[in-house]
């Protein structure tokens, strides 16, 4: 077998940590070349000569990006993520086939969520600053129990299920919606189904793990927030188009929220996974919702652990050598 060739886009030195050690199997001849840039229009060039891509969650496949790759003869893509709503399967069906890693660490995800309802909830992200700074004061810092309190999971999935059943140790009552509900899951946890709008009106905190499609495009928006409890807290560890920017400022300014904790953002992709620290921020949106007090960003980090890397890389490879050697797709998404 030939050597397979795969454009890397959107390397970041923690990749090359996690494919490299795996690159080493003779039985699987396989190149990749790590490129730093994202993919989109003015980079598929790039993709040139080379068999197949690997993307991550920033690159983009619009129509135009679609064609270029299909013009030069690009096999396959393989995402490194569970995710594609940045990719334009229309474009690509019945040209390019697109495989993905469909569960990676369910488990990190899940937790890392939790983690940012603990943290905005008891403000230890404050204290702790405040601490290193000499101040030992709590004001400022006051809290309240989850313990009793109605969780609100939309998504069901394996991270969805998860965090429900992390929350419900915390003693907390756990609401649920999805379009496909598991009742024997449910009834084996405690949890309760109910449609999506009374979930929105009862829970006091509400997290986000269902995919981003047409359909739920920013349905957190003005009237949903409006509907929400007084003081209830928001938490998406999913995607930023699930929530309506501008709409969720309002609610903060407001004062009707209790806070939001945001891994995710619907404009991420000019700002997430890089370091701007020496620059001034243009994104006027992210930069109105950094002031807040009582809200928590961070840069989609919820999947960033060693087993979930571990797994993204191991799954890319075998998607890319099952494809290559025996013209399987087990993780293939559809496009027709």
């Amino acid at each position: 077998m030939e050597t397979v060739k795969i454009a890397f886009f959107d390397t970041k030195p923690y990749d090359r940590d996690y494919f490299d050690p795996l690159l080493k199997d003779p039985a699987f001849p396989l190149k990749l070349k790590y490129l730093n840039v994202r993919l989109g229009p003015d980079t598929a060039a790039l993709a040139s000569g080379y068999d197949g891509i690997c993307i991550f969650v920033n690159d983009r496949i619009d129509a135009v990006t679609a064609d270029i790759l299909y013009r030069q003869g690009i096999k396959i893509i393989a995402l490194r993520s569970a995710g594609y709503n940045n990719v334009d399967l229309e474009a690509l069906r019945g040209k390019i086939p697109v495989v993905r890693v469909p569960a990676y660490s369910p488990h990190a995800v899940a937790e890392y969520a939790v983690s940012l309802l603990l943290t905005l909830n008891r403000k230890t992200h404050k204290a702790y600053s405040r601490v290193r700074e000499g101040n030992f004061s709590l004001a400022g810092l006051e809290g309240f129990d989850l313990y009793q309190k109605i969780a609100g999971i939309i998504g069901t999935g394996q991270i969805g299920k998860i965090t429900a059943e992390i929350l419900r140790g915390f003693g907390m009552e756990v609401l649920a919606s999805d379009p496909y509900p598991s009742a024997e899951w449910a009834k084996a946890h405690g949890v309760l189904y109910i449609d999506r709008e009374e979930l929105i009106r009862r829970s006091d905190i509400i997290s986000l793990h269902c995919p981003l499609t047409p359909e739920n495009r920013r349905f957190i928006n003005r009237g949903a927030l409006s509907s929400m409890k007084p003081g209830a807290i928001i938490i998406n560890t999913g995607r930023g188009g699930l929530i309506d920017t501008r709409d969720l400022i309002y609610a903060l300014k407001e004062n009707h929220l209790g806070g939001a904790a945001l891994d995710v953002y619907e404009e991420e992709d000019r700002y997430f996974f890089e370091d701007h620290s020496g620059q001034v921020i243009q994104d006027d949106v992210l930069a109105r919702l950094m002031t807040f007090p009582n809200v928590l960003i961070t840069s989609h980090q919820a999947f960033f652990t060693r087993e979930a890397l571990s797994a993204i890389a191991e799954t890319t490879l075998e998607n890319l050598r099952r494809f290559f050697e025996k013209n399987e797709r087990p993780h293939e998404i559809k496009t027709a």
